[in-house]
């Protein structure tokens, strides 16, 4: 029961307005008071009457989701807050299967993403002073933003990208770059297409069935098999490869926006045989830009970066950013042969000249 007052009469209007007493609020006060708690009393009651009523299959059904919100809310609390990758932790080796996170790692000691670098962070620091010292520190802004924010920005990147081993800031981030990006190196690779294609066809030539030529590594793979030919692996050049290579291997020379002298920097032949399919993985870094020059280009062949599916053609450039989730796969019939491409990392366009070259100072083979 809830107390409200009457509206006042006619001649309560027309009486002369007077100062209430004391004794007169008092009483109006507790009557409301009572009057209060008997609707009180009632709702109660009420509450009660209704509670008894109720049929106990309800009541039973009530209490099972009072136990498992309980429940709940303790192995929530229970539960310790997920600690956040190191920079260090993204380099250790693969594990024994050689998958790490679902995706295939490489298990060689000398990969720049898969052997142990502990204190990375500290060591790239000590370099860029280094380089300062002997340099200038003019221009080493992101650089230096870079490193010293690694582990937060490797952590926070969308999983399409994630760089494995250095991010630098700030760059235009795009799956595919169009031919005009590095306009120079793509026409000279692409007016070369014929002499690299020679000088695979010959290096082809030494296969067979039961051995794996000199030179040649075999890549991991869930099926099918995938060979590289490497005239520089990770900044270092690989002298017996490249004498077997001369003319591609002083082509890499006329680039202008080649990597060779850092650890980001490949230049190899690529082969797929048929019914090869390469696990997704992430590229170490977004400071460069992959370039495929297609040698041979069967059917149903395609890369996919980003999500993004294109196709090779022979004697054209693909350029790519792998730090982006990509695969690759050939799905054609056996008799259509290997698909072949000459890759070859370039520096990404937007990192400047006096970036490249600390960044090379830094990343040095062997440093």
């Amino acid at each position: 029961m809830v107390w409200v007052p009457l509206s006042p009469t006619s001649s309560d209007r027309r009486a002369p307005l007077r100062a209430p007493s004391t004794t007169t609020m008092s009483l109006e006060w507790l009557m409301d008071w009572s009057w209060s708690l008997d609707g009180l009393r009632d709702f109660i009651a009420t509450g009660i009457q209704s509670f008894r009523d109720c049929d106990a299959t309800a009541l039973a059904a009530v209490a099972c989701l009072l136990v498992l919100f309980v429940w709940y809310c303790y192995h929530v609390g229970r539960e310790q807050p997920r600690a956040y990758a190191t920079v260090n932790a993204l380099m250790q080796s693969a594990e024994a299967n050689g998958v790490q996170n679902g995706f295939v790692y490489c298990q060689s000691p000398e990969c720049v993403r898969c052997s142990h670098h502990d204190g990375l962070n500290q060591k790239l620091y000590h370099n860029l002073q280094e380089y300062a010292k002997r340099y200038s520190w003019s221009g080493m802004g992101r650089i230096h933003k870079g490193i010293r924010e690694q582990g937060r920005y490797l952590n926070s990147r969308p999983s399409i990208q994630k760089p494995e081993v250095f991010f630098l800031p700030d760059l235009p981030t795009t799956p595919y770059f169009s031919r005009d990006t590095q306009k120079h190196d793509v026409e000279l690779l692409e007016r070369n297409f014929q002499t690299i294609l020679c000088e695979f066809e010959t290096l082809y030539k030494a296969f067979s069935n039961c051995s794996l030529p000199q030179g040649w590594k075999m890549n991991s793979t869930p099926s099918g098999e995938w060979f590289t030919f490497y005239l520089v692996n990770q900044g270092m050049c690989v002298p017996r490869n490249c004498r077997r290579c001369p003319r591609t291997y002083r082509l890499l020379g006329s680039l202008r926006t080649c990597i060779g002298n850092n650890v980001f920097g490949n230049a190899c032949i690529s082969v797929l045989s048929p019914g090869t399919v390469i696990a997704e993985h992430y590229g170490p870094t977004n400071i460069r830009i992959r370039c495929h020059l297609g040698l041979k280009t069967p059917s149903n062949c395609e890369l996919v970066v980003g999500g993004e599916p294109q196709c090779w053609a022979e004697g054209r450039c693909l350029l790519f950013d792998d730090s982006f989730l990509h695969t690759a796969f050939h799905e054609g019939a056996p008799e259509e042969g290997p698909r072949v491409v000459f890759m070859v990392d370039l520096w990404h366009p937007n990192v400047a000249a006096a970036e490249r070259q600390a960044l090379d100072f830094i990343f040095a083979p062997g440093r």
